[in-house]
């Protein structure tokens, strides 16, 4: 679904030239929930808005679907494959739009029709019911902004989501809510997600690969599995992991 060869993602221009990512390569199977994780300024994130075109100081290769992408400037057809759901829901969502308006505008923007009866389809699908439609953003909690902007990227139909730290900026008792929607919505619609997170505990329950960044470069690609066991190739994955399980108190 997904193929990253030797991507560089760079800002602005020599001598202040910073090289956000460097000869990054990975694959990512249709069907298969992957994961990039890292600390910050890695550049997990970075690599999100380079596939989708947010980014234009890029070069390599890239390929969704068989399909290859260049430049900044993406097509329909890109857009009704891969959609992005990002960190903020309140900062993604236009604050003087009805949510009636945020996705009926969506929808039109892809050609589809009875967008009356979809609205109601898509909001249903992510937990909020037609008493929502008309609200705006600052009427719902984090949480339900969130599921507004799932059921944006929904209304495309898409086949691959990017997942820029979606629960990141919730309440921890409204993260867990939000995972399981959107491992619900993976299984129902058979998606492939690309998830960015700095949470390992997030991406041990939701991603079947992941891979591990640092300084802009791709340390080592790993299963799901050997994240849980703490079997990791490199030494930066190993503290990664063990930074993840908390402060252990030395017992002697």
């Amino acid at each position: 679904m997904l193929d990253v060869r030797n991507l560089n993602v760079w800002f602005g221009h020599p001598p202040e030239r910073v090289d956000a990512v460097r000869e990054v390569s990975f694959q990512v199977a249709e069907g298969e929930s992957f994961g990039l994780v890292g600390e910050s300024g890695s550049g997990k994130s970075t690599i999100l808005r380079a596939i989708t075109g947010l980014v234009d100081t890029w070069s390599g290769q890239v390929s969704v679907a068989g399909e290859t992408i260049a430049g900044s400037r993406r097509s329909r057809a890109f857009h009704k494959t891969v959609q992005m759901v990002f960190q903020d829901p309140y900062a993604s969502l236009h604050p003087r739009h009805s949510i009636d308006r945020v996705l009926s505008e969506t929808l039109r923007l892809q050609g589809m029709d009875g967008i009356d009866g979809r609205i109601t389809r898509l909001l249903d699908s992510v937990g909020l019911g037609k008493g929502f439609r008309f609200r705006y953003p600052h009427q719902l909690s984090g949480g339900q902004r969130q599921r507004v902007a799932i059921a944006r990227a929904l209304a495309a139909e898409p086949r691959l989501l990017l997942l820029d730290e979606p629960t990141s900026a919730l309440d921890v008792s409204v993260q867990a809510e939000i995972l399981n929607l959107l491992a619900d919505l993976r299984r129902e619609h058979g998606l492939t997600y690309v998830m960015v997170s700095h949470d390992l505990s997030v991406v041990g329950h939701m991603c079947d690969r992941l891979a591990v960044m640092r300084g802009g470069e791709l340390v080592e690609v790993m299963g799901v599995a050997d994240l849980r066991a703490g079997n990791a190739a490199s030494d930066y994955a190993r503290s990664l992991i063990a930074a993840s399980l908390g402060y252990v108190r030395d017992s002697a």
